[in-house]
């Protein structure tokens, strides 16, 4: 087997090891933010707050089809992280094999319902008659590069669950470079390259997307990391039923998730339109600060969840409450921290996105200054789930996200708005984050999450070790 940066993750002392990890995994997520940044200031300021607007209302679509998919690459990452803990290379590869397959044909079939049904979701957002056709525009070249995307971030969970946080790493650079460099080129033109504005991002977008993940693959074939596939394991794409069952079982609640948050999110750009083309565009420019303050949450729970599945799967349950402990203390340092410091600069950063004479600075800033601290609060309750899920319990963080969304930050935001005015909406963010992590601790406690089981993969014939499949060209040390 290959010879890769895979960690042991059973082994060692938590603190030190969640860290290595967690910190490739929160450089990817900057480059990925900083990407997204860049671009929205290369909008804002080559074309204006109409263009910016529109893009806040198609990121949040884009959400809501990634969200369609992205619960079955969460539940083949758990199963992956499982079946390395138990030294199974066949069984993670087969699980591999089977989510592509199902992986590829349903970022097909969402993007193409995505882009017949954007022209009606615009409309139900109540997307302002000046940014409907930039929103329409950029949305119908961003579904086309959401396809490569969709396979890219498949493959980089898997590489995280066998304990490689340090590929997604590079090739997130690599992606984020080409996507900056292309944006002003496409944007404004030059040369023989047309000037194709909003269009010209989205473009962007598609071929660094594209470009990525085929350098990926190269890579992991070149460095015959755990996830390739050669000879006789090409059948595993066919995905196997009994995997299919428990990546669908399993996945479709966690889909649901991130279902329950871009509804929220789209419900919550409906009400940030009614206010105005200022104010969409200073929610836009905040969440683009929020991006960043809730990096360190997501990159700890990745690491919290790849560590628990592992040692899950390794039987070693005493490791497990002390990786959630040591996570959730990371959290609170990481996030709070970084709330903090934005705090303190934030009128700066909005600048970059806004421009110093836009009404809407004023409005982003008191959006911040009300809504930003929460997220150290909801970043708790992000490495709890992470750390149940990882056992295969869904169901609770599920619910228990549906009621901190919907009838506590929504209803806070539309029951409270004719006396707030739009500050019921900044309100309903530490309302929801408090509630939810309130809830996520009591499952945590009490909710019988840990005698949830997933099965192994299932084998033909003999089990098969890490040293005993298809073979490689090296010994691939497991630490």
């Amino acid at each position: 087997m290959a010879r890769g940066p895979q960690q042991d993750l059973t082994t060692g002392p938590i603190g030190r090891t969640l860290l290595v990890f967690a910190l490739p995994t929160l450089g990817s997520s900057i480059l990925q933010s900083l990407n997204g940044s860049i671009n929205a200031i290369w909008i804002g300021q080559f074309l204006g707050e109409r263009a910016l607007a529109a893009t806040t209302n198609a990121n949040i679509i884009m959400f809501l089809l990634i969200a369609a998919v992205f619960g079955f690459g969460m539940a083949a990452t758990i199963l992956i992280g499982q079946n390395m803990g138990r030294r199974d290379l066949d069984a993670v590869r087969r699980v591999l094999g089977t989510s592509v397959g199902l992986f590829t044909l349903l970022s097909i079939v969402t993007v193409v319902v995505g882009l017949l049904a954007a022209p009606a979701i615009l409309r139900v957002l109540a997307t302002p008659a000046e940014v409907y056709p930039l929103a329409l525009a950029y949305l119908r070249v961003i579904f086309v590069a959401m396809v490569p995307g969709f396979v890219a971030v498949l493959l980089t969970m898997a590489l995280r669950g066998t304990g490689d946080s340090i590929t997604p790493l590079k090739f997130m650079a690599l992606g984020s470079a080409i996507d900056v460099a292309l944006n002003p080129l496409l944007i404004r033109g030059f040369g023989p390259v047309p000037a194709l504005g909003i269009e010209g991002s989205a473009t962007a977008t598609l071929i660094a997307n594209t470009v990525s993940l085929i350098a990926l693959l190269v890579y992991i074939y070149r460095r015959d990391l755990p996830i390739r596939l050669h000879g006789a394991e090409w059948r595993y794409i066919l995905p196997d039923p009994a995997l299919l069952r428990t990546i669908v079982a399993k996945g479709v609640p966690m889909g649901l998730q991130m279902l329950v948050v871009s509804t929220s999110a789209l419900a919550m750009i409906g009400l940030v339109n009614r206010h105005g083309t200022a104010t969409t565009a200073a929610y836009g420019a905040a969440n683009q600060l929020w991006t960043y303050i809730q990096m360190p949450a997501m990159a700890v729970g990745a690491a919290v969840s790849a560590m628990a599945a592992q040692n899950i799967g390794a039987g070693a349950w005493s490791r497990v409450d002390r990786i959630t402990r040591v996570g959730i203390v990371t959290n609170l340092a990481l996030t709070g921290g970084l709330v903090v410091l934005l705090t303190l600069l934030h009128r700066h950063v909005l600048w970059l996105f806004l421009g110093q004479d836009s009404a809407a600075v004023d409005i982003a800033v008191r959006i911040n200054l009300i809504a930003a601290w929460s997220f150290v609060l909801f970043g708790v309750s992000m490495v709890l789930s992470a750390t149940v899920r990882a056992n295969g319990s869904v169901i609770g963080p599920l619910v228990i996200l549906a009621l901190a969304m919907f009838p506590l930050r929504l209803g806070m935001a539309a029951g409270l708005a004719p006396s707030w005015g739009a500050d019921a909406i900044w309100w309903s963010f530490p309302a929801g984050s408090i509630g939810s992590m309130l809830m996520m601790i009591a499952f945590y406690r009490h909710g019988g999450w840990r005698r949830s089981k997933l099965p192994a993969a299932p084998h033909e014939g003999e089990e098969q070790t890490m040293a005993e499949c298809q073979p490689a060209a090296k010994t691939m040390p497991v630490g």
